[in-house]
């Protein structure tokens, strides 16, 4: 076979093969059993039995609030974590190896960083480069970019 011939039946089987894929990794249905057939309907002269007396329901046991009234604190970014140690994210701005992130300024902290969305003056908040976690404010990283 010629490579040219290889390649072309490549590019014929490659749908069928996709197909072949996404029905294998596609989740198993049941199939739904038919509807019972409906009673037929009553004849007009013969008066329907009467309604069986329902059993009494036992009133709902209290439950305990499911709401919360202090939002949840998300957990905090580790020095350890990978993301972390890849942006050199430490918790004292301090403490930043400034011969290896050479775009460090000083008094530069996660609090004066435009990505920061913890409120002034907290000592942590949210930061979107750490989906889901927080920084400490006085906390520094190579993301770092002055807010206007």
């Amino acid at each position: 076979m010629t490579p040219s011939t290889t390649r072309r039946r490549f590019i014929e089987i490659t749908p069928f093969a996709g197909m072949a894929l996404l029905a294998a990794c596609s989740p198993k249905t049941e199939p739904t059993p038919p509807a019972p057939p409906a009673a037929p309907p009553a004849p007009a002269d013969v008066a329907p039995p009467p309604p069986a007396a329902a059993p009494a329901a036992e009133p709902a046991p209290a439950s305990a609030p499911t709401t919360s009234t202090t939002p949840a604190v998300a957990p905090m970014v580790g020095e350890k974590d990978a993301q972390a140690i890849a942006l050199g994210y430490v918790e004292d701005a301090s403490r930043v190896d400034k011969a290896k992130f050479k775009n460090y300024i000083a008094a530069s902290t996660c609090s004066s960083c435009a990505l920061y969305q913890g409120k002034a003056g907290e000592a942590s908040g949210a930061c979107p480069i750490f989906a889901g976690k927080q920084v400490v404010a006085k906390g520094w990283c190579s993301s770092w970019v002055k807010k206007a």
